[in-house]
C-alpha cells in the first residue's frame, strides 16, 4: 500500500464533514421483516414495484412512451448475484446505484433525475435497487453498507468510489459529471508525466494558460465546482486549457500536489509558459472566473 503523504495526515482539508439527515419522513430503513411480512411482501412485489415505477414516470420530464422507453436504461436489479453481474459487465465504466423504497417520497423525486441522466450519459450504467423489495435487496444493502432510502452509490471497476445521502437533483448531476466525465474538454491527468505532456504540448502550441484543477475522490467543494469548470472549458477553449487531476489517486499523484504545496482542495493551479504563476484556493465560480481572467492577462495583475 502506498504511503499516505503527510500533508493529507496532517493539515486540515479545505471541506466541512456534512451530515446526514434522519427525518424520517424523507427516509427508509432496510430493517429485517417478520416472515409473515416477507410473505406480504412477495405476494404484493410485482404489483407495488409497477405502481413506483409508475409513479415516478408520471412526475418525469417527458411523458408518455419516451418516458417510458428511457426508464428501461435504468437497470433494476433484484438480488445480489444480479447486481454484481451488472457491475462486472460495466468494466470500467462508471456505475450509479440508487437504493430506494417504496414508500418514501425522496426516492420517487429523485427518479426522475436519474431516468433524465441515464438517457444523457450513454458512458455511464444506472442501476436501481428497491431495497424493501425483498429478503434478497434486503441482504445486498446490508452487505453494501446502505440502511436509509434514499441512498447513491458510486462504482468503478467493481469498487465503490463514492456515496451519498440527502442528495438532491443538482448534486446528484454534479456527482455523475466529477466520476464519469470523459467527453469533456477537460484533459484527466492521472500522474506526473501527464502534467508534464500537457505542459509541453501547450508551450510547444503557443502557450495558453493552463487551470489545472486539484481535488479529491470525497470532497463536496470539488464536486461542486466541476460543473463550472466544464462550461469554463468549452467558452474558454482560445485561450484557456483545463486539466484535472484528483490528489489521492496514486502515489504518483500524492507526491505531486504535496511537491505543488497542495494543503486545501479544490485547488486550482494556473501555469503560464511552463511555470506555475497563481493559484486560488475554493468553489466559488465567480473569484475562478475573474483569476482565471486575471493569470491569463485580460485583467492586470496589480
Amino acid at each position: 500500500m502506498a504511503a499516505v503523504p503527510q500533508l493529507f495526515l496532517s493539515r486540515p482539508l479545505f471541506f466541512p464533514v456534512a451530515k446526514l439527515s434522519t427525518s424520517t419522513s424523507s427516509y427508509h430503513s432496510f430493517g429485517s421483516k417478520s416472515k409473515l411480512n416477507q410473505c406480504r411482501r412477495r405476494n404484493n412485489l410485482h404489483v407495488s414495484d409497477r405502481r413506483w415505477m409508475l409513479s415516478t414516470r408520471a412526475s418525469a420530464t417527458v411523458k408518455g412512451p419516451a418516458a417510458v422507453e428511457r426508464d428501461e436504461r435504468v437497470k433494476k436489479v433484484h438480488s445480489t448475484e444480479e447486481f454484481d453481474s451488472a457491475l462486472r459487465e460495466a468494466k470500467n465504466k462508471l456505475v450509479v446505484v440508487e437504493y430506494a423504497a417504496i414508500n418514501v417520497p425522496n426516492s420517487r423525486k429523485i427518479y426522475p433525475v436519474m431516468v433524465e441522466l441515464s438517457s444523457t450519459c450513454s458512458d455511464v450504467d444506472f442501476i436501481l435497487v428497491m431495497g424493501d423489495e425483498s429478503e434478497q435487496t434486503r441482504e445486498l444493502c446490508r452487505r453494501e453498507g446502505v440502511n436509509k432510502a434514499p441512498h447513491f452509490t458510486f462504482y468503478k471497476d467493481m469498487e465503490k468510489i463514492h456515496e451519498e445521502e440527502s442528495i438532491g437533483p443538482d448534486e446528484l448531476r454534479g456527482d455523475v459529471l466529477y466520476y464519469g466525465d470523459k467527453h469533456s474538454l477537460v484533459v484527466q491527468l492521472h500522474n506526473r508525466v501527464d502534467v508534464e505532456e500537457l505542459i509541453k504540448k501547450e508551450n510547444r502550441k503557443g502557450g495558453r494558460l493552463v487551470v489545472l484543477d486539484v481535488g479529491l475522490k470525497h470532497c463536496g467543494p470539488c464536486v461542486k465546482v466541476y460543473p463550472t469548470v466544464i462550461k469554463l472549458s468549452r467558452s474558454m477553449e482560445d485561450m484557456v486549457v483545463f486539466a484535472r487531476m484528483n490528489g489521492d489517486e496514486n502515489e504518483s499523484c500524492m507526491e505531486f500536489v504535496k511537491d505543488m504545496d497542495v494543503v486545501e482542495v479544490p485547488t486550482f493551479l494556473f501555469i503560464k509558459n511552463g511555470e506555475i504563476c497563481g493559484r486560488y484556493v475554493g468553489s466559488g465560480k465567480g473569484e475562478l472566473i475573474g483569476e482565471i481572467l486575471r493569470y491569463q492577462g485580460v485583467i492586470s495583475i496589480t
